[in-house]
């Protein structure tokens, strides 16, 4: 059975609900990584976990006992909160090795185990130092080991690399994920990052107003999102509305706006609404027609963004709408801001959904 498990789980802030029946299994040893916009529960999912709040419905099981009523020392679950939460008075070191003291641990294995921990995050130089002598990211970092260190069986992480600059996140986010699988811990690990999220976890879970949109493997969440806004906040797409003009065998035609997209007709009807999206990597450029390429349009290029290891275009098509294209590949050509050139995608490569009842610009709202 799994070490973790809520079923039906309510928590209201008076008026305001955080979560709403949220039922999710997590495996022993599974790293999850948690998203969703601001105020869609993810960290109170978290204090569920550990134990600093408590649920008004439904129940929270580890290894199959209820622990809706035990406190948060008495779970075998450490929280590491985004406002760090160190003792001003300790030094660096002793913060660190704080967690495995409290489990009785000796002072000895304590203070080794922080100082391999420190190690890992790149602060050892530090660790004489009070917390205020610290920069923000680095507090964080301290927070992050202590965490690390405490011996826990559960690691709870609520945006653990958020204040950390981007070159050592980046480091960070993978060496966080070796201990955790090395030591045979279980992490649940909030975050905004959707590319930390695909990179590190095992399994990945939507939030959105407290219920869950999507989950399941990042590859599989990525190529087959339950719907649209999981579609735009995991990976992001160009959107199109539509009617389904008519269908011949497999393939959809859609009418968008003056343009005629072909798009996988499964669960799609005759004359019905709907949202296409098309991922930005899967959008080429060119300036002669492409070969084996289903949706073909012109366009104008609005702008482009410089991102290191590709580019990304932003082109307006001829019916007013904006697609996105992104090129990771070297050698391919180049185009600058007002250049006209052919946009194509494969069909196989158009997502089709049911046009959402309150239109989509709510549906694609993150904020």
């Amino acid at each position: 059975m799994p070490p973790l498990r809520f079923v039906n789980v309510t928590k209201r802030f008076g008026k305001v609900l955080a979560l709403e029946r949220l039922s999710l299994d997590v495996s022993d040893g599974e790293y999850l990584c948690v998203l969703g916009p601001t105020g869609s529960g993810k960290t109170t999912l978290l204090k569920l976990m550990a134990g600093l709040l408590v649920p008004d419905e439904g129940s929270i099981y580890f290894d199959d006992d209820l622990v809706n009523d035990v406190n948060a020392q008495d779970r075998n679950a450490v929280y590491v909160p985004q406002r760090y939460a160190l003792f001003p008075h300790l030094t660096v070191l002793q913060n660190v090795a704080f967690g495995p003291l409290a489990r009785g641990k000796s002072a000895s294995f304590s203070m080794e185990i922080a100082s391999k921990t420190l190690d890992l995050v790149r602060l050892s130089s530090r660790a004489q130092a009070l917390p205020n002598e610290l920069s923000g990211g680095m507090q964080q970092r301290v927070a992050l080991a202590r965490g690390l260190a405490s011996g826990a069986r559960l690691l709870l992480l609520d945006e653990p690399l958020s204040a950390i600059d981007a070159r050592l996140r980046l480091d960070l986010r993978h060496k966080i994920r070796d201990i955790v699988k090395q030591s045979g811990l279980t992490a649940i690990h909030v975050t905004h990052d959707q590319d930390e999220a695909m990179s590190v976890g095992d399994e990945v879970l939507i939030l959105k107003n407290g219920r869950i949109r999507d989950s399941g493997h990042p590859r599989r969440v990525y190529r087959r999102p339950s719907g649209i806004f999981v579609t735009n906040l995991f990976g992001g797409a160009s959107f199109f509305e539509g009617i389904v003009d008519n269908t011949v065998g497999e393939t959809a035609l859609v009418s968008a706006r003056g343009l005629v997209i072909q798009a996988p007709s499964r669960m799609l009807t005759l004359t019905s609404p709907v949202v296409l999206a098309v991922r930005k990597e899967r959008v080429r450029l060119s300036t002669n027609p492409p070969p084996d390429m289903d949706n073909v349009f012109e366009g104008e290029v609005r702008s482009i963004r410089f991102l290191g290891n590709s580019r990304e275009y932003v082109i307006r098509l001829s019916n007013g709408d904006s697609i996105v294209s992104r090129n990771f590949a070297e050698g391919e050509p180049e185009f600058k801001v007002g250049d006209m050139i052919l946009v194509s995608f494969r069909e196989a490569d158009v997502m089709a959904f049911e046009y959402p009842p309150q239109g989509l610009s709510k549906e694609l709202e993150i904020a």
